[in-house]
């Protein structure tokens, strides 16, 4: 059996009112469109639009997260890259490594964002965001991003706008040397493995607990209609039947 997963539509400051061709065109800034299976389910998938820099960020792995959070996961990530404005950057890691007092040093002298190691991004592109990643999400970005399910987030800097920073849970959990970022699909992890995913014609397949997340194109599941900026999530081992009406491009994405 194949079922849709209904979006939930969060607002943000740094989020944006013009989120088609996958969503219609909200009133107010959305920043994140979440799905999710059910309340428990390991890992939660999101669309993610920038109009302004995110904060400079890092999360936990799973053992510092159930020390320090009552048993709460840590947060392993990756993006896939659905559009990108001229000059779109993320932050991956640093240029080179930094120690605990550089970091802070330069948190408060503000100097923080020439340390990082900031990356043109577009479309197609991939990245692995391991828990202990230090990382950002620049302006004009559309992002698919696949996380462990988990809310756990230590800023570590926020381009002087008045929000609490968490320096030192932060700090414990950093990888504060250079990261190889750039990830090609296929992704395998111990939280999801993610593959690219195409229907051109129509086929059959066998699908166990698998998730569909379509990016381009329209067809039907199971006589079913899909489009782009929908999650489809395989409950249990059977087949499906694919009809698609356009050239039809997606994830196939696979959790424990």
């Amino acid at each position: 059996m194949i079922r849709r997963l209904e979006p939930k539509f969060v607002e943000r400051i740094w989020g944006t009112t013009k989120l088609s061709p996958w969503f219609p065109d909200p009133s107010s800034k959305i920043g994140e469109v979440w799905f999710t299976p059910h309340d428990d389910y390991p890992v939660l998938f999101k669309f993610l639009f920038t109009s302004e820099k995110l904060s400079v960020q890092v999360h936990p792995e799973d053992e510092y997260a159930r020390t320090h959070h009552a048993g709460s996961r840590g947060k392993t990530e990756m993006w896939h890259v659905l559009a990108a404005e001229p000059g779109a950057k993320i932050v991956v890691g640093f240029e080179q490594p930094v120690s605990p007092q550089q970091f802070e040093a330069a948190v408060k002298s503000g100097k923080v964002e020439g340390l990082l190691h900031w990356i043109p991004v577009h479309p197609g592109e991939s990245y692995f965001i391991e828990a202990g990643t230090v990382h950002a999400i620049g302006a004009g970005i559309t992002i698919f991003e696949i996380q462990q399910h988990s809310d756990i987030t230590y800023r570590l800097y926020d381009y002087g706008r008045p929000r609490e920073l968490h320096l030192a849970h932060g700090l414990a959990v950093s990888n504060l040397g250079a990261v190889d970022a750039a990830r090609d699909l296929p992704v395998h992890s111990p939280f999801f493995d993610v593959s690219p995913v195409d229907f051109v014609k129509e086929m059959k397949f066998w699908g166990v607990k698998t998730t569909i997340v379509v990016l381009e194109g329209a067809g039907t599941f199971d006589g079913q209609p899909y489009r782009p900026g929908e999650v489809w999530q395989i409950d249990a081992e059977s087949q499906v039947h694919v009809t698609p009406e356009t050239e039809t491009r997606g994830l196939w994405v696979n959790a424990p």
